[in-house]
């Protein structure tokens, strides 16, 4: 693919033809913050106290790669959202936005197996 065709492959949603629209009404319909709910959908919280957060959940075919297993993206954001929400338990009145994230990737969970995501606040300055 050209370097052209992978700007309107990002851009688009394809891109693989010069009049490729066909996916743009459904993606500029969809709700604000859809990826979040579209991640955490069948995310339960197991535990929450002050500075501690512990969620799990099965993971969804939705959620898989083309390996059928969960994909990296899904289990970053899964990170991202259940690493802010602990901070919320302190009494934050928002999170803020993460400036870096480091997920390493030990094996593969795949379609029904649980995980579990532990986050835990190390320290909040009011």
């Amino acid at each position: 693919m050209d370097l052209e065709s992978v700007k309107r492959y990002l851009e688009k949603g394809s891109g693989l033809l010069e009049d490729d629209d066909k996916n743009r009404s459904a993606i500029d319909g969809i709700p604000n913050r859809f990826f979040e709910r579209f991640i955490m959908q069948g995310l339960h919280v197991d535990l929450v106290e002050p500075g501690r957060v512990i969620c799990s959940m099965k993971v969804p075919p939705r959620l898989l790669n083309a390996g059928n297993f969960l994909h990296g993206g899904a289990t970053a954001t899964l990170v991202d959202l259940v690493g802010s929400a602990v901070i919320f338990t302190v009494g934050a009145p928002q999170t803020g936005v993460s400036v870096e994230i480091n997920v390493s990737y030990l094996d593969a969970a795949y379609v029904n197996v649980g995980i579990t995501a532990l986050s835990v606040l190390l320290f909040y300055l009011y």
